[in-house]
């Protein structure tokens, strides 16, 4: 799916004009059009599906054998993301993502790609976590994966009941971190 970007300006500009304002003048001129390339930009991963995102990012090294027992962890991803309740801005977003190998390992870059791209999308937070882990299982190749992520939701903290302070934490564990609790209690103290 493309991001149409001409409809995107057509309807900020009736946007602008529901809201009461002009959108000739000065300050608004130009607004449709810097607001159509920021949502392509911001929403990006609207234009792939879980499987081309893990196409995408699946080039793999191989690893040792015995090295089935070791974690591969990566935290503090900072991402953002948008509400797709309210199109309101989910903020100070920090996801760790952490899988047990399977003969082969991905480029930690790809692991902060994935979750890049997954989160510019319109999301839920428990969504973002549970397509990070389906991404990551299919381009690794391990069904054991953990996502954890912390953030801020503007439609927490700006509006509605206004609380400044809230965070929102998910986790979303697959394979053996959902079974292991030891593992699962590893996972979470390096988190």
């Amino acid at each position: 799916m493309a991001i149409d970007q001409n409809a995107i300006k057509e309807h900020i500009r009736g946007i602008l004009v529901a809201l009461g304002d002009d959108p000739e003048r000065e300050g608004l001129k130009d607004t449709p059009e810097r607001v159509a390339r920021m949502y392509a930009e911001v929403f990006e991963g609207m234009n792939y599906t879980n499987d081309e995102i893990a196409e995408m990012f699946s080039k793999s090294f191989e690893v040792p054998n015995g090295s089935e027992q070791d974690m591969v962890l990566v935290k503090d991803i900072e991402v953002f993301s948008y509400c797709e309740h309210h199109l309101a801005l989910m903020y100070d977003m920090k996801v760790t993502v952490a899988y047990i190998p399977v003969g082969k390992v991905i480029g930690l870059s790809k692991i902060a790609r994935i979750a890049d791209m997954v989160a510019k999308r319109l999301q839920l937070q428990e969504r973002i976590g549970t397509d990070i882990a389906e991404i990551l299982s299919k381009a690794t190749g391990s069904p054991d994966v953990a996502v954890y992520i912390e953030g801020n939701h503007s439609c927490m903290t700006a509006r509605g009941i206004k609380k400044p302070t809230t965070k929102t934490v998910t986790t979303t564990f697959r394979g053996r971190f959902e079974t292991e609790y030891e593992l699962q209690n590893k996972f979470l103290a390096l988190r």
